[in-house]
This record gives structure tokens, sequence and C-alpha cells, in this order.
């Protein structure tokens, strides 16, 4: 496929998209209906889809208007590339561009700052307040990719030699501050799930900051570990590479752990999962960690579509669930064990306020840790704290 007939399918795609349909959905559909393009093709038509996402409003700004054919126009104004070149209507070629699309538009910096930055417009309120100064740099990050991180496993290679053997198969990472165990990939990402690095459980796809919040948990020797909230398992495995405790996961749509066994088998490692029952018949844990259900607002590079389909009414839904959730796992956690919490979420509604009324509700419990991370960081948006239970 030619580059602007790449820009002509990520322009149909969108449109889908706008009218309601999962973008990854649409682009696997896309790829089995369209088996003459490539890898390269699939890889781009992506980037191209994703990128429109992440930049709705500025895209649509400067392109003149939110159809798929006005994101793809704003997205080559924001790269300064002239749209004649590639909107010429020659084989699969985007049509030409029209009288009022070659009117000139404005500039990205001339842009309201809420365009600029691609700020969703429902909950820009709440973003301001919770990030303060900090609002435009944040927020122009998340209009950009997400880097790619790895978890070394400890328990079966040291993170120097683990970035040597990843050279060695075309992955060229660098160390991450976030966390001892990170690796940043710079080069070859698409080759990680083909490397023996990863077939041997060397290494798990996991964010810096992901792995920066299973580094504050309190491990000791010996102690019982449930990951309350599961989901994948990626929380648990990084604990449990840390060794000296026993660790079992739980999570209510049990789906979600389905490849947590055989990822626990590759890592080396031993973790229990439980139902329902048998979560209460295991109890009491020495820390229970509650990964929550979150706007996800700090993983916006990642899964940019809730940018824009999140709405107070969502928030407001998941803050009660929140609360709910750390009230059941306070009863799971033994006398003097921890109970933490964490989200994917830049908002302070879902964050620090949460554990505010937790603690007024649970006279006795002590904040032992807390921490406030955004991709100004390096990696994505997330906020951990641990509380002590009373002894």
């Amino acid at each position: 496929m030619t580059p602007a007939a790449r820009i002509a399918a990520a322009a149909e795609l969108l449109d889908a998209w706008r009218a309601g349909a999962p973008a990854e959905k649409l682009l696997t559909t896309w790829a089995r209906q369209n088996r003459f393009a490539g890898s390269k093709d699939r890889a781009a038509i992506r980037d191209h889809v994703f990128d429109a996402i992440r930049c709705l409003r500025s895209f649509a700004a400067l392109g003149g208007a939110a159809t798929g054919r006005g994101l793809m126009l704003g997205m080559l104004r924001a790269a300064g590339t002239d749209p004649d070149t590639v909107f010429t209507g020659l084989g699969h070629a985007p049509a030409p561009l029209g009288p009022e699309e070659r009117a000139p538009g404005p500039a990205l910096a001339d842009l309201p700052e809420p365009v600029a930055c691609d700020c969703p417009e429902a909950l820009e309120r709440l973003l301001r307040e919770s990030l303060g100064a900090d609002f435009r740099p944040v927020m122009e990050r998340l209009r950009q990719r997400a880097p790619v991180f790895l978890r070394v496993n400890t328990r079966l290679g040291d993170p120097a030699s683990v970035a040597a053997r990843l050279a060695g198969e075309g992955v060229e990472t660098r160390p991450h501050a976030l966390s001892p165990t990170a690796l940043e990939v710079v080069a070859g990402a698409r080759r990680v799930h083909l490397s023996r690095a990863f077939a041997e459980g060397l290494v798990e796809l996991q964010d810096a900051a992901s792995q920066a919040v299973a580094d504050m948990m309190p491990l000791a020797e010996g102690a019982r570990v449930l990951d309350y909230c599961a989901g994948g398992g990626g929380k648990t495995l990084a604990m449990a590479a840390r060794g000296g405790a026993r660790h079992f996961a739980h999570d209510a749509a049990p789906q979600r752990m389905r490849d947590l066994p055989a990822r626990a088998e590759r890592a080396g490692v031993a973790v229990h999962c439980l139902d329902g029952t048998a979560l209460g018949e295991a109890a009491p844990f020495d820390l229970v960690l509650c990964d929550v259900p979150c706007s996800g607002s700090g993983a916006w590079r990642r899964s940019p579509e809730a940018k824009w389909r999140t709405s107070p009414a969502d928030l407001a839904r998941l803050t009660a669930l929140q609360e709910e959730i750390l009230g059941r796992a306070a009863g799971l956690v033994a006398p003097g064990g921890h109970l933490a919490y964490a989200t994917c979420s830049l908002l302070a509604a879902e964050n620090g306020a949460r554990i505010g009324r937790f603690l007024a509700a649970f006279p006795g419990w002590v904040l032992s840790s807390e921490r406030r991370l955004t991709p100004l960081d390096g990696g994505d948006g997330f906020y951990a704290a641990v509380m002590r239970r009373p002894g």
C-alpha cells in the first residue's frame, strides 16, 4: 500500500470508530478482510488511527472537521506535511482537497489551550484541579504514543544480562529510573513477543510506573499476599518475582486471569487463583492490593478511546465502586496487615479523595506511604497508597 492509501484506509476506520465501534475490533476486522495489506501497512494504519484518537480535538480543528478525512488532514498539517501531496485522488489515495479544505486555517499554536492539548471537555475542570501547574505538560504528553517498557524477572536474570540478551535478538533497551526492574524499549519493540527472552519468562511487558507501584508493596518473608483486582496479573507477577511471600490472585471477572497460570509458570513463580468462595476461606492476608477499576486517565496514551468516552456520570459510578472495593478488601486484611490501593488515574477524586474517605470511615487505620506519578515521570500516570490495619 502507498502512504496515501494507508491514510485513506485510516480515514474510513475513523469514521466507523466515530459511529461507536471499538477501534481495536475495527482494525482486526479490516486486517482480516484486506489480506493484501502487509504487516507494515497494518502497523502504519493502526498508528494513524490511534494518533488521531489521541489528538482528536486538535486534528479536527486543523483539518476543519471531526470526520475521518478531516482528522487525517489535521494530522498531516500538524506534522507539517503538505496535504496536496497525499490527497491526490490517484490510485487509492484520498480525493483531492476541495476549496473549503484548502482554505488557510489555524496553526496548532493558535488553538485554544484545551483544544491544542486535546483535553476532553467533560473532564477539563477536574483535570485542571488535579494536575495544577502540570495540566498543560501532562496533557501534551498524553497526545503522544506511550513508551514500551519491559519488566525484568529478577528470579531468572539481572537487568544488565537480560538487556544484553534482548540486544542479541534485535530489541534495544535502556534502564529507566522509575523501577530497578524496568527496561525501556528504544528499538525493535515489535520483536519482543518473538524473542526467546520473552518466551523463557525473563521479561514481561509492563509499564514502568506500574512496576514502581509493585515496588512499593511491603512484602515480608512468608507473608500471604492477595492481588484483589488482579486482571491479567501483571502486578501479581511483579510482586512474586521478589520472592519470600505466598501470592494469591482474585478478580470479579475470573476470565481476566485466564492467562495468569501460564504466565506464572513461564516466570517460575507460584500464584494461586481464587474465586469468591475460596477467597473467603483463604483470608486473612498480610497484604491486600486493590488495583481498582478507574477512569484510566493516566494511561490515555495506551487506551485513548476512554479519553473521549468517560463522562462525569462514569466517574461517579467508578468512585462509588472504588469505595465499595476498599470496604470489602479491608475485611480481608489480617490485624497489623496492609491494604494497598492503586489506580492508573490522574484524577484526585479517584486517588487521594478515596483514601481520605476510607481513613475517615475506618478509625485506627494509618496511611503508611503514598505516591503520585504522571506521564512526566516517564511512564503512565499512577497513584498508590498503602495503609496499615491496627494490630
